[in-house]
């Protein structure tokens, strides 16, 4: 891609200013940033590190794709809501001091869910700008017909066995939802004819695997970072309920088990599945065909994946 000097876009600056705002406004003791600080932090982190990709790569979500927002959002949402569903059954992490009243309850949430997948796909865009952009020779997909059928019905397994065996045991195995997603989704949207990242792997090329590895292990850090901070201040923040027995040494990153980590960065390989699916079942380039900016060379891809 081309690294040509670019301004940085306003959004940029407006999102560097809303979160040194808001964590100048924490520090003084503000309730309502308190509050809402998940979602604020995140909401500035997109627009600044949105920026910062199209400077680099002359396309980005809020410039070149901005027709997919919408889709973008409102999936992140609902997929995060099949996450609390499990979570009903598998109780593994509970929310404090969220606001009492409904409406404002739902804003909250609503906000919140909406900022996963932007926050995912921006950091994991910006890391594939560092990433070589040397596209080795591409090779056949050496999965095959037979073993995207196995891949499936291990996804499938995944995820359904933690709903069908008791609380108790479902508890332990977060984990098998956390990646089952990504052997459920793959072979279908491969099977479409969408390109996904694991497919991509196959046939030779590791970038938009290992973007989005890294992105969803930075936005977990940051996710727990900010969480934590609100906890501090006594704001609206979750807590993690596993099992004792997966709390390895008593080692914790924030309040969260040093385990959990770990899953960030398949949920973010998840996420991508997600949205290359509805993305092409609701008309693919057909309808989200991106805006091309005069500064933007290259094919684009839907999202990094």
């Amino acid at each position: 891609m081309s690294l040509r000097r670019r301004a940085l876009p306003w959004h940029g600056w407006l999102g560097i200013a809303w979160l040194a705002a808001c964590e100048a406004l924490l520090l003084l003791g503000s309730r309502g940033v308190a509050t809402w600080f998940t979602p604020l932090m995140w909401t500035g982190y997109i627009l600044a590190i949105d920026a910062f990709v199209f400077q680099r790569s002359g396309r980005s979500w809020l410039v070149t794709r901005r027709r997919e927002i919408p889709l973008l959002v409102l999936l992140s949402v609902g997929v995060w809501v099949l996450f609390e569903a499990y979570n009903f059954h598998l109780k593994n992490w509970a929310y404090i001091n969220v606001p009492e009243n409904g409406w404002i309850r739902f804003a909250a949430f609503f906000w919140s869910f909406a900022t996963i997948m932007p926050g995912v796909f921006e950091s994991s865009d910006l890391i594939r700008t560092f990433l070589p952009d040397r596209r080795p020779p591409s090779s056949p997909d050496n999965l095959g017909n037979a073993g995207l059928a196995i891949w499936f019905t291990v996804g499938v397994a995944l995820v359904t066995i933690p709903l069908a065996v008791s609380p108790t045991a479902a508890a332990y195995l977060f984990a098998a939802v956390w990646v089952g997603f990504i052997p459920l989704l793959d072979p279908v949207v491969e099977r479409l004819g969408v390109r996904s990242a694991n497919g991509e792997w196959r046939r030779g090329d590791r970038r938009p695997v290992t973007a989005l590895l890294l992105g969803g292990f930075v936005c977990g850090l940051l996710w727990e970072a900010w969480n934590y901070q609100a906890y501090l201040y006594d704001g609206a923040y979750w807590v993690y309920t596993i099992p004792q027995a997966l709390r390895f040494f008593g080692l914790h990153y924030g309040q969260m088990p040093l385990l959990g980590l770990g899953g960030f960065p398949p949920f973010a390989l998840e996420l991508a599945a997600f949205y290359l699916l509805f993305r092409h079942l609701l008309g693919g380039d057909r309808v989200f065909a991106p805006k091309i900016h005069a500064a933007t060379s290259g094919d684009e891809s839907a999202p990094p994946a």
